[in-house]
């Protein structure tokens, strides 16, 4: 049976406002940080959590698929065993990657400083230990 669930906000735009548009795509606690770390090789479910401790596997398997029907990301099912999936971003969800970049330099300048020994979630290394 193919899931037709449609997420209740996903419709609603005040005022037809575009950037009310644009959060109804990209708004919410992760997904920003979700769809930076596919674009920086964090492109796999074990990876995103390991990236994102903070973070429930139920909420994760539910961002991922908000940005999957929303034809941000494109979910990649390889035929192998064990199966293999990965994550990469669409040609239109690479339409956002200026406001991820944006966010993220933004937040370099104003975010206050982390003591040395605490990585961030959203580093340009992946933690794949």
């Amino acid at each position: 049976m193919e899931n037709t669930k449609v997420r209740k906000t996903k419709d609603f735009i005040p005022g037809n406002c575009p950037v009310a548009f644009c959060m109804n795509i990209i708004g919410g606690k992760w997904k920003p940080s979700v769809i930076h770390m596919i674009r920086t090789d964090r492109n796999r479910y074990s990876l995103l959590l390991k990236n994102i401790p903070e973070i429930s596997k139920q909420t994760l398997t539910n961002q991922l698929r908000e940005l999957e029907t929303d034809g941000i990301i494109e979910r990649i099912i390889y035929a192998e065993i064990p199966p293999r999936v990965e994550y990469k971003i669409t040609p239109y969800g690479s339409t956002l990657l200026p406001i991820i970049d944006s966010m993220y330099q933004w937040a370099k300048i104003h975010m206050p400083n982390m003591p040395e020994d605490k990585k961030g979630v959203c580093q340009d290394e992946a933690v794949n230990d």
